[in-house]
């Protein structure tokens, strides 16, 4: 017995019930069909055809989305008898996505599928990223375009198939565009619909070594300018929605007379509590700037502190999952003022 050889002969009919219609050869092997009588079914003008090396079609007429997409990902999933090898024996059935192991969409086909209005529908697509391991033997094939990677993250399951996280799907689709344009419209829909916040879609750009383009740079400052508007928002809206009492917004902090203490997105001179919201965002190339940022900014919430001023540090993405969290964090401060002593007095500037 030959790796072809049926393991369990079977009518063909049986195959009509399978959604979608679209099986690997291993796959076909398994549900006792040979990889020669799978080859004379995809010869033209028969019931099936050959969608992608190892992939057949079950069907004559052009694959819909969801096929192309599951066809995909049977071709750059590994092979059976690889997995066997690196993963030890137990039942797969429950085991969700085991023909694509190692595989998920990625790129703008992702992004479709995570929703984006700014996205090509996906039959309009021309090719499907996959991201797969670095060390995968495989070429890209047909409408497969290949994208390897290091540190694979972990996908999320969407319409029954594992899709790379925004952020990543992002990177990956930048990386093949060269519109200006298009690049702002993905990554501000992004920032917009909640999909993620730019610390990670900058992180990822970096990580891809995307931030020397010109046309990529561009976008990324609209998206920390956007990013910083909208968190701003929110912090109004969590004051305004969890009955805390108004600051005083956007204020540079002096010493009578003597240097700049910093600006604050929020404080309330009465209470000496300032809010500071995170918005850095890593730069590729730019590491010790970064680091001389994140020391500057330390530097001021002692300087502060030490004056007796309470400092509230606040992420973009605490604002947006853990609101009530946050809000109930800053009444917490302001109630507290009544037990400290006095703090020094600071001159408040509009920003």
């Amino acid at each position: 017995m030959n790796h072809d050889t049926p393991l369990s002969p079977l009518p063909l009919q049986h195959l009509a019930d399978i959604q979608p219609r679209v099986l690997s050869t291993a796959q076909l092997r398994e549900h006792g069909v040979s990889a020669t009588d799978a080859g004379t079914h995809c010869r033209p003008g028969g019931p099936w055809q050959q969608l992608l090396p190892g992939v057949c079609l079950l069907h004559p007429g052009p694959p819909t989305s969801e096929e192309r997409l599951h066809g995909a990902l049977l071709y750059a999933g590994r092979p059976p008898a690889q997995r066997a090898r690196t993963v030890p024996a137990q039942p797969t059935s429950g085991e969700p996505h085991a023909p694509y192991a190692d595989a998920m969409i990625t790129g703008l086909a992702a992004l479709a599928l995570h929703r984006f209005s700014s996205a090509p529908p996906l039959l309009s697509l021309d090719r499907i990223d996959i991201l797969v391991p670095r060390t995968r033997r495989l070429r890209s094939a047909g409408f497969v375009r290949l994208v390897r990677g290091c540190a694979l993250p972990t996908p999320q399951h969407l319409t029954g198939v594992p899709v790379a996280p925004v952020e990543r799907a992002l990177a990956d689709a930048v990386a093949q565009l060269t519109e200006a344009g298009v690049v702002r419209r993905l990554l501000s829909e992004a920032v917009r619909g909640g999909h993620c916040e730019p610390p990670a879609v900058v992180r990822e750009l970096a990580n891809a070594r995307l931030l020397t383009l010109p046309h990529v740079v561009d976008a990324v400052d609209s998206l920390l300018a956007e990013g910083r508007a909208i968190a701003e928002d929110r912090l109004y809206r969590l004051v305004a929605e969890h009955g805390l009492p108004d600051p005083l917004w956007n204020v540079d902090l002096r010493l009578p007379g003597g240097p700049h203490l910093g600006g604050v997105d929020a404080y309330w001179p009465q209470q000496s509590v300032a809010v500071e919201l995170d918005t850095r965002a890593p730069r590729q190339g730019a590491r010790q700037d970064d680091d001389a940022l994140w020391s500057e900014c330390a530097r001021k919430r002692e300087h502060l502190e030490r004056l007796g001023i309470t400092v509230v540090h606040i992420t973009p993405r605490k604002l947006r999952d853990t609101a009530e969290q946050q809000a109930a964090v800053v009444r917490t401060a302001l109630m507290a003022s009544t037990d400290r002593d006095p703090a020094a007095y600071v001159v408040v500037l509009p920003r």
